[in-house]
């Protein structure tokens, strides 16, 4: 810019000058009349007369308007990249008031999805992404976000793997950078759960010795429920309806009263599918059951999951059973009748 004022000074005081009929006096004028003209402001109060003066003029206007945008592109260039240090700077004062929060890496379909649960649990989490869009998705949910790759070890020393995450979840699509973002964060905090996604099955291996507490394979998941889609219709509506939180469909209890219709009976004996149900398991504190496999502790009773045809029901035993409001609904009246019908 500095050339140009110096340039168009030169020439305009040496074409416009009162020799040759211009307005130019000196050279201050001369100075004066170029930052007014490479500054588009344009007074008027000095207009060049000839024609080598206009020439001059009209380069100068020109070059004036690429100097002023480039200018103006730098101030830009400067002002985001400072907003973008100012942006950083919040998030990770703000990730310092917060305690027992988790690390999501990757911000595609899976991040997306454990994001969204997190916050309706108001459970706090920082998301991490390389991607331009996935990163504008997070801010437009107003989540806590840092736009960098987070196989990185300062990234994930920035974001808190020392102090006050209390998990970290590597969700990106890619299984190689999976195992980088696991191996960095066991080798930055020995003690922290990390939870990796695996698309293939040859890479699950890999995950567990890079240092992963547990592993999930969403695709083996999904072919699974496909799979119980085709084998069990009902069932899987069932799953995919308490997953998706709807209303009608129900994991509920049902209590084997005394002298109900359901006492001393095998589970087999009843027809759960054709009451458009599916047993998950019975809850008991009977020791007759006892001896029996697939049982989980739980408080002074035990639950049994997934129990064999020949299981026999006793009094006070709880059933729990997965299905629509209606259904559950009609088999505990019928539990119920049958209990004052028998008294």
């Amino acid at each position: 810019m500095g050339f140009l004022v110096f340039i168009s000074t030169i020439a305009i005081y040496l074409f416009e000058n009162n020799s040759n009929g211009g307005q130019v006096r000196d050279l201050y004028d001369a100075f004066y009349w170029s930052i007014i003209t490479i500054s588009t402001v344009g007074y008027g109060d000095i207009t060049p007369v000839t024609f080598s003066g206009r020439l001059v003029t009209v380069a100068l206007i020109l070059t004036g308007l690429g100097v002023l945008s480039f200018f103006t592109s730098i101030i830009v260039s400067a002002f985001s990249e400072k907003m973008h240090t100012l942006r950083e700077n919040r998030t990770y004062a703000e990730l310092s008031r917060l305690d027992n929060f988790i690390i999501i890496c990757g911000f595609g379909r899976v991040g997306q999805e454990i994001a969204k649960n997190f916050e309706k649990d108001k459970q706090a989490f920082i998301v991490i992404d390389t991607g331009e869009s996935n990163i504008s998705l997070a801010k437009e949910k107003h989540y806590l976000y840092i736009k960098d790759d987070a196989s990185k070890n300062t990234v994930l020393i920035n974001a808190g793997i020392n102090s006050g995450a209390s998990a970290i979840i590597s969700a990106t699509g890619n299984d190689i950078i999976n195992v980088y973002i696991t191996l960095t964060s066991r080798f930055l905090n020995p003690d922290i759960n990390i939870i990796a996604r695996s698309n293939r099955d040859d890479n699950v291996q890999k995950l567990y010795q890079a240092g992963a507490n547990t592993v999930i394979q969403p695709f083996e998941i999904a072919g699974l429920l496909a799979a119980e889609y085709v084998g069990q219709p009902v069932a899987f509506e069932a799953i995919l309806g308490v997953l998706q939180e709807q209303k009608q469909i129900l994991l509920e209890t049902l209590v084997v009263f005394p002298h109900s219709f359901l006492e001393k009976q095998q589970i087999g004996s009843f027809d759960f599918k054709k009451r458009k149900l599916t047993l998950v398991g019975v809850i008991s504190d009977n020791k007759i059951h006892l001896k029996r496999r697939n049982r989980y502790k739980v408080k002074n009773q035990h639950f049994y999951f997934n129990p064999e045809p020949h299981f026999e029901l006793q009094a006070n035993d709880m059933i729990v059973v997965l299905g629509r409001k209606y259904s559950i609904e009609h088999f505990q009246d019928k539990i119920e009748k049958s209990k004052l019908s028998s008294g």
